[in-house]
């Protein structure tokens, strides 16, 4: 059986294989010591898919007592410092939910290897998406972090089976030989948005779903054959069951523009055909479905031990069945290449993602109660681009980022960027997203010779406007802008900043200083959306978008997945 050829990133590694360590030079070793995997393929919202099962299903009440046997549970943090971070009430006391969606390559058992690929120990996180689910529970947002994003990845420990990693630079999906727990670690310090808890899915799950379900309705624009990940259809509708399903989330080459952001996409438009099927008249008042589904689902399934019980997830369930479908956002988190040679194919963190963060951290809805984008926060300052239009700007005060100044244009503004966190790998992080922000690419990284207690900007004389310029972008207060020796403008983290690339970003009491955390910045949502492939889960008008470039190949040559489908005649379709 053909299986999904190899995507950039790294090999699922066997548990306690130690990573490269780069925190003295050694990225480029790390880099030549990676090897491509057998096999990259996406294992589906089977994995999403089972978690959002169980959690709009909301009638489980009567489930026969025997499902408890089935779920797996861990804990929910395994990062050797700080923690999962912690929801703010609103003014009534409810608190949002967080949950982080994880769906493992792993194939550690008949089932999984049956369906192909590479079998035996260690995992990827193949899928990772924060399910939110706001404090008064009339909204929730769906955000997909691409599996191949490269970023500063926490220490963690997994005690369960006795290994641990030392924070290093890689992408974020290897956080799962560590454990669940890692992975949250790393989405809690890459986003600054709090995680409550955990599902994690392997994906046979979405072959039973699927079935259980009696199909998902989906539609193609074109016809599609991927021979990677098998699915062939032809254009139109269809309702896929079992490996169908399985191949439709699972291909890469076959959407989009051939590569894992186009696969993200269609299993959005996937899920989304699961909700509204879970919410349709008859799916949930059947209790032999529902029976069915539970078991599908807890048999697939790991959570933290928050979650363990029957108990927990039927009230997480009855928290997310009271969203209607239009009030559910699927998006993905804005990103852009890497262009750091030997780095095809891997993706950054967008400045643009900020606003995504901080809206879901802040519980801002990205509906109107009609199902419309949200436009109530619009005018307000975004936390990620200060350039973003703001009808009516608030007044700048010593304590709020400082209003944009009319500084040098941020081409002509190198910044010295000075790592005082005692965090390895931030000067990095915040040189890139300045230079990804417009700023000159001569914006270099150092560590600091002391650590800090707070961030500022300083200054030489005539250049405050350019260190106002800097703050600005940053998120920083206008009273971390300070005159200073030198060169020229200079970025020092402190303490105050040990994670994101937009200051009160990180979690709560996560900078180990004892320092309150920043006021969050009002959010644009707007911007929260922009390329981001928005949609909510109501919307069946849209079909998956099939590849017009050569992303498949037949006997060695290489075709669009339209002509492959012509070309493979005696390959029977995935569907009807």
């Amino acid at each position: 059986m053909q299986v999904d050829s190899p995507g950039p990133g790294p090999r699922r590694r066997a548990r306690g294989a130690q990573p490269s360590a780069p925190a003295t030079g050694g990225r480029a070793a790390a880099r030549k010591s990676r090897k491509p995997p057998k096999r990259r393929g996406l294992r589906i919202l089977a994995y999403t898919t089972a978690g959002l099962v169980l959690v709009t299903g909301g009638t489980f009440g009567y489930l026969y007592e025997k499902l408890n046997g089935n779920i797996k549970h861990s804990a929910l943090f395994a990062g050797t410092s700080g923690d999962a971070g912690h929801e703010t009430p609103d003014a009534f006391g409810r608190t949002p939910i967080n949950i982080m969606v994880i769906g493992s390559d792993q194939r550690d058992n008949a089932a999984d290897c049956a369906i192909g690929g590479d079998c035996g120990p260690g995992a990827n996180a193949d899928v990772e998406m924060v399910l939110h689910v706001s404090a008064d529970r009339s909204n929730a947002t769906v955000m997909s972090i691409p599996r191949d994003l490269e970023t500063q990845l926490p220490g963690c420990t997994d005690t369960q089976n006795h290994t641990s990693m030392k924070p290093h630079r890689d992408m974020i999906n290897s956080t799962l030989d560590y454990g669940p727990g890692c992975t949250v670690a790393a989405v809690h310090q890459l986003t600054g948005i709090p995680i409550d808890h955990f599902m994690m899915v392997d994906f046979t799950g979405v072959v039973q779903m699927s079935d259980a379900v009696g199909g998902v309705p989906v539609c193609v624009d074109n016809n599609v054959y991927d021979p990677y990940s098998h699915l062939k259809l032809k254009k139109g509708n269809h309702t896929l069951q079992g490996m169908a399903a399985l191949e439709f989330v699972r291909t890469r080459h076959g959407f989009g523009d051939g590569s894992d952001l186009g696969r993200t996409v269609s299993q959005h438009m996937f899920l989304s055909s699961m909700v509204r099927q879970l919410k349709s008249a008859g799916t949930l008042t059947n209790p032999a479905a529902v029976l069915s589904l539970a078991n599908a689902a807890t048999k697939a399934l790991t959570v933290d031990n928050g979650l363990s019980g029957i108990t927990n997830l039927v009230g997480l369930a009855n928290d997310l069945n009271k969203v209607p479908a239009n009030r559910i956002t699927m998006t993905t988190m804005q990103n852009e290449p890497d262009n750091v040679k030997g780095e095809d194919g891997r993706v950054l963190v967008a400045p643009a993602a900020k606003n995504l963060f901080s809206a879901i951290t802040n519980d801002v809805a990205l509906t109107t109660g009609t199902g419309d984008k949200s436009s109530a926060a619009a005018s307000a300052t975004s936390t990620a681009d200060p350039n973003a239009p703001s009808p009516t700007p608030a007044p700048a005060t010593s304590s709020a980022p400082p209003a944009a100044p009319s500084g040098a244009p941020k081409s002509e503004i190198a910044v010295h960027v000075k790592n005082g966190s005692g965090v390895a790998g931030r000067a990095g992080d915040l040189a890139t997203a300045l230079k990804a922000a417009g700023y000159n690419s001569a914006t270099s990284a150092a560590n600091a010779t002391v650590t800090a207690e707070t961030s500022e900007v300083t200054y030489t004389a005539g250049r405050e406007a350019d260190a106002q310029e800097v703050a600005a972008s940053l998120g920083l207060p206008a009273s971390a802008v300070k005159p200073g020796e030198g060169p020229g403008i200079t970025l020092v983290i402190g303490k105050d900043w040990t994670s994101g690339t937009t200051f009160g970003s990180a979690p709560a009491g996560g900078s180990g200083s004892g320092a309150p955390a920043a006021a969050p910045a009002p959010v644009n949502t707007q911007q929260a959306l922009s390329n981001s492939d928005a949609q909510t889960a109501d919307d069946s008008t849209k079909c998956a978008q099939v590849s017009t470039q050569d992303t498949v190949a037949i006997n060695g040559v290489g075709m669009s997945p339209i002509k492959a489908y012509d070309k493979s005649p005696s390959v029977q379709d995935s569907a009807p």
